[in-house]
């Protein structure tokens, strides 16, 4: 009889048992495997429900182009060029048989760009590399009139070109911030590309303070992917609002056309090119009399150094400012003024946006020392004379 029970109540609590292992297993299953890693899934939230962007863009661009458009010009440039004679025919008595057949022989090689009327009283921004050597400069106006340019004055080494045209009232642009440009942000370029008639291109800014490119010396370009193609060069760069953000410059490509890769001057730095050259006649320029290069892993271990932030000091113009300031070969510069200096670009700019008689201080690094100096500034000698880049 006892046993009859004990059978029945092992079948009970046998069932009971099994009833609730299913129920563990089924609806609790992270209970039998505590090392189960938790995934998160982020699911995109409901159309209604999605952030929605703080501005909105406009539907057309026709007001920016209709504001911008009417102050972007077209340059065409004329150079005269005189081949070379081979020297077996400056022998005299050749000369006196051949004559003028063996004169020196000339053509006249044209080539086209684009600028932008910045003033209404007949100023113009184009590149100097649109401009350079040429004997005639021709600046034709949207509304169709053409005239007669002369060059006020150039900076090679940001590629700027300042022009002048006997014309009052023309419609000029206005400047807009580029400092305060944002990756992203919608951009219209303005040009002569081909020589096909004005043209409005779209893209956004696809990068900000591109350098090392070996175009110019100082380089802090907008990059872009509106397309810029030969002829562009000096035209505009604008905003959504038909403000100058940037010149223009340069395209990166391997046909010669654009490949979505394409340079502009910042409008403030083409700006305080601008206004130096009206002023001075030539950029001002800060210099200190060295010549900085760039910190790679091996220079850093030659020199004990365990970054590569910074620029090496590979030579010191004597008795220039630098020299002065008791900066030697091989010292590190980590600082001027305060600011970082990671490269020889940031360096060089730096130094080159002071004026002559200011002071600066340089933070740098002898034999692992930390030392400071303050370094007197002076005006940066014209390109090809000066011995030391900074």
């Amino acid at each position: 009889m006892q046993s009859g029970k004990l059978v029945r109540f092992l079948f009970v609590y046998t069932i009971i048992g099994l009833i609730g292992s299913y129920i563990i297993v089924t609806l609790f299953p992270n209970l039998l495997d505590r090392n189960h890693s938790q995934i998160e899934i982020k699911q995109v939230l409901p159309d209604a429900t999605l952030p929605r962007p703080t501005t909105m863009g406009p539907v057309s661009y026709a007001d920016a182009v209709a504001a911008a458009a009417p102050a972007v010009v077209n340059i065409h440039t004329t150079k005269v060029i005189t081949q070379r004679i081979n020297p077996f025919f400056d022998d005299p008595r050749l000369r006196q048989f051949f004559g003028d057949v063996i004169r020196p022989r000339k053509r006249v090689e044209n080539s086209l760009g684009s600028g932008v009327i910045i003033s209404s009283n007949g100023y113009i921004l184009t590149n100097n590399h649109v401009i350079k050597d040429a004997d005639e400069i021709l600046v034709a106006l949207q509304d169709g009139r053409t005239i007669q340019a002369t060059i006020v004055g150039i900076d090679s080494e940001t590629d700027i070109a300042v022009l002048k045209i006997a014309l009052i009232d023309l419609p000029s642009i206005v400047l807009g911030e580029s400092e305060l440009l944002r990756v992203g942000d919608v951009v219209l370029a303005i040009g002569n590309p081909f020589n096909v008639g004005q043209t409005v291109t779209l893209g956004i800014v696809s990068a900000k303070g591109r350098s090392q490119l070996g175009i110019n010396t100082f380089e802090n370009f907008i990059q872009t992917d509106a397309a810029i193609n030969p002829g562009n060069s000096g035209g505009a760069l604008v905003n959504a609002h038909g403000h100058l953000i940037g010149i223009n410059t340069a395209i990166f490509s391997k046909s010669g056309g654009s490949q979505g890769i394409g340079f502009a001057i910042p409008a403030a730095i083409a700006k305080r090119v601008m206004e130096d050259i009206l002023q001075f006649g030539h950029v001002v320029r800060g210099w200190l009399g060295i010549a900085p290069q760039d910190i790679t892993p091996q220079l850093a271990e030659s020199f004990g150094y365990k970054d590569t932030v910074g620029v090496v000091v590979a030579g010191v113009l004597r008795k220039g400012p630098a020299d002065m300031a008791g900066i030697q070969p091989g010292d590190i510069i980590t600082h001027i003024d305060g600011k970082p200096v990671p490269d020889s670009a940031t360096a060089l700019n730096l130094i080159s946006t002071n004026k002559p008689g200011d002071k600066l201080s340089i933070d740098f690094l002898r034999k692992g020392k930390k030392l400071s100096t303050v370094a007197e500034v002076t005006q940066r000698p014209a390109p090809g004379r000066n011995k030391s880049r900074g």
